[in-house]
């Protein structure tokens, strides 16, 4: 689905006016509206439209909105949809119980406030997570009436002490609330409601006996989201993950890829040789292609940095992969300077926000079919110039 650019930069002032001021209703109703203009009205999150259908290039809202509001929280989701996100991400572990709750590891001292409850303290403790130690507390050690009773907090206060505001607002969210989250909106908004879900860890939850996947792929059959067309990708950093869930489900498929250097977890496990920069050759993207629909490289395997952090000689990736036919969803773009490329920060607080515009000009251009960002607004404002009628130079 698509609206004409006027459509949405209006739908855009809306929303951002709406996020200043709290009143995120006014951006809802603008954006059902505009879709309505458009001629394209989706049900509840379910149908037949599939991913090539998406804008393009797609604005993935990282976590939510978590450049705004402590991330994976249905505060943080409900703002990416107001601000125009295209795709809401979720990311997914276990609990002791084996429900799915959204959060970005299954480490949550730093994201929940579970350091004040002292009737945990005695669970934390430190645990070898993909071979890293790590010590806090744990999802898999609690059971889902226990994680209830935590309140979310902002990861990063230090670089986005505004969100800080809103410590304690909300829940951690089971993937099944979210799902029923989803299909409200998309009946409300009159589209579907596209999520973007990655299975964290997955072969250390299966070694504990809290696969993923299984889970995982059931939930999508009962909400109606595991078909060809179904509003949602599924992702992971573990190849295997992603193979399994393409023998369970027929949604869409993402490889997520990190530095060259490194392996994918499941790789270490199985003593496979290959890095990720085999991966990105094209051998590595054909065989990806077998079992996937897209990867997602961090940025830096399209753009490289220079020992002073700015932007080099962009690699042969976007084409290598889009002869695959592969599309590209890479991560993560933020408005910060300290997550910048160096040559547009502006001043020296790290907190403070750089030229954010002219980093997002720089990723489109090099034609990728998306990406992940903190803050919607400003990569979708950002992404107007590179809608239908006006593509990429280089493409």
């Amino acid at each position: 689905m698509t609206q004409s650019g006027a459509a949405r930069r209006t739908v855009l002032g809306a929303a951002v006016l709406a996020a200043g001021t709290g009143f995120t209703g006014l951006a809802a109703g603008s954006a059902a509206a505009a879709d309505e203009a458009d001629g394209q009205v989706y049900g509840d999150g379910h149908g037949e439209g599939g991913y090539r259908d998406l804008p393009h290039p797609t604005v993935i809202g990282h976590r939510g909105a978590s450049g705004y509001r402590p991330e994976h929280t249905i505060g943080s989701y409900q703002l990416a949809l107001d601000l125009g996100a295209d795709v809401v991400e979720q990311d997914l572990v276990p609990t002791r119980d084996g429900h799915l709750v959204c959060r970005h590891e299954n480490e949550i001292g730093g994201t929940t406030d579970v350091a004040e409850h002292l009737e945990f303290a005695s669970r934390r403790t430190t645990k070898s997570v993909d071979g890293v130690a790590v010590t806090g507390w744990f999802t898999e050690d609690f059971t889902l009436a226990e994680l209830r009773t935590l309140r979310a907090k902002e990861r990063i206060p230090a670089v986005r002490q505004r969100n800080t505001l809103y410590d304690g607002q909300w829940a951690v969210p089971t993937f099944e609330e979210v799902l029923r989250w989803a299909d409200r909106e998309g009946k409300r908004r009159g589209r579907r409601v596209w999520l973007h879900v990655e299975t964290k860890h997955p072969s250390y939850f299966r070694g504990l006996g809290l696969g993923l996947e299984e889970p995982l792929a059931k939930l999508l059959r009962r909400y109606g989201r595991d078909g060809r067309g179904a509003a949602v990708f599924l992702q992971s950093f573990e190849p295997s993950s992603i193979q399994r869930l393409a023998r369970l489900v027929s949604a869409p498929r993402v490889v997520l890829l990190s530095a060259g250097n490194t392996r994918p977890w499941d790789f270490e496990l199985a003593k496979d040789p290959r890095t990720v920069a085999d991966l990105v050759k094209p051998e590595g993207l054909k065989w990806i292609s077998g079992f996937a629909q897209g990867i997602g490289p961090t940025m830096d395997l399209i753009l490289p940095r220079d020992a002073d952090g700015r932007l080099g000689t962009p690699t042969t990736l976007v084409k290598d992969a889009h002869a695959r036919g592969l599309l590209l969803h890479p991560y993560t773009a933020r408005n910060e300077n300290s997550f910048l490329p160096a040559e547009y920060r502006r001043g020296t607080d790290p907190a403070a926000y750089g030229d954010a515009f002219g980093a997002f000009r720089t990723y489109f251009e090099q034609g990728i079919d998306g990406i992940f960002t903190d803050n919607p607004d400003t990569g979708l404002l950002a992404a107007e110039a590179f809608r239908p009628g006006r593509r990429p130079a280089n493409r």
